[in-house]
């Protein structure tokens, strides 16, 4: 089994990487990949090469393994509200961006300005509410079949 949370959003190369998973894997093996869906994004994150849609990852897998499952990762209604407050902040610091830069910038010009403003964004949504970070746990985040509106796609393949 070969299990890769969060990680091929961040590789040059996504079809070399399958492609790697599918020759280690042992017949029958199982990987598990997440990543975040790229409709529910809430900016460019210029630390991620590119971000998927569910057909679009699922259809590439498909190229390599027999059996491809798309699943998506999403949250209860705690998860769910950090997620809407989350975007309604995000809204109000991208509006500036009136000529959409963050989407035609070099991701290497970016990276110190996303950082600094994911951190401020986060920790004033923690300092408004503290409860809306520290009462979501493990268990509020929930598997389901349709990953269209899922936060996270969860690619399921056996060789």
């Amino acid at each position: 089994s070969i299990v890769s949370f969060q990680v091929i959003e961040h590789i040059q190369d996504d079809v070399l990487f399958l492609k790697e998973i599918h020759r280690v894997l042992k017949p029958g093996g199982i990987a598990l990949l997440t990543t975040p869906n790229r409709r529910m994004s809430l900016s460019r994150n210029p630390w991620h090469i590119r971000e998927y849609v569910p057909e679009e990852l699922r259809n590439i897998a498909a190229r390599l393994f027999p059996q491809v499952q798309m699943k998506g990762i999403t949250g209860n209604e705690r998860v769910m509200n950090y997620y809407e407050q989350n975007k309604r902040s995000v809204q109000r610091i991208t509006r500036f961006d009136i000529f959409n830069l963050q989407y035609h910038l070099p991701a290497s010009i970016l990276k110190v300005p996303y950082e600094i403003l994911n951190r401020w964004n986060r920790n004033k949504l923690q300092s408004i509410d503290n409860r809306l970070v520290t009462n979501i746990r493990h268990e509020d985040y929930i598997v389901v079949d349709d990953a269209s509106n899922a936060l996270d796609l969860l690619l399921i393949v056996r060789k």
